[in-house]
């Protein structure tokens, strides 16, 4: 679900279901043409449709950083504490832009890049995100 498909009463009833928070990472320079920023958020929709439609009951998401620049690895950190700090037991970060590293997106506890899960073609990219997902919640148990 998105962050604005609550409202203080159901998210008071039912917000201890969801304890994974899936920040959107668009990447975005700032240079794409209008017709290249659609299909940039488009192909971001699509990869973040893999994780919302089969994790409705568990996931929330937030509300995407678009734009990638010297200060978004520091940005994207700071808002993963804060989630779980705020009750989430999991922070998620995904792009279907950009490449993401471990060693500067440390706080994720998951890190989806569509670029570098296109690149290894053993597996279909929605079995991988599923299984990704699925391993992360099983490891914390």
């Amino acid at each position: 679900m998105k962050f604005s498909d609550f409202d203080t009463k159901s998210w008071e009833t039912d917000g201890h279901f969801y304890d994974t928070c899936v920040i959107p990472f668009s990447g975005l320079q700032g240079t794409e043409t209008p017709p290249e920023t659609v299909s940039l958020l488009e192909r971001q929709r699509d990869f973040l449709e893999l994780i919302e439609q089969p994790f409705q009951g568990r996931v929330v998401t937030y509300p995407a950083v678009q734009y990638a620049g010297p200060g978004s690895a520091a940005l994207i950190n700071e808002l993963c504490r804060k989630v779980k700090s705020s009750g989430f037991q999991y922070a998620v970060v995904l792009s279907a832009n950009e490449r993401l590293s471990g060693e500067e997106i440390y706080e994720s506890d998951l890190l989806l890049s569509l670029p570098e899960i296109a690149a290894d073609s053993r597996t279909a990219v929605s079995t991988h995100v599923r299984g990704e997902i699925q391993g992360l919640w099983q490891k914390g148990k």
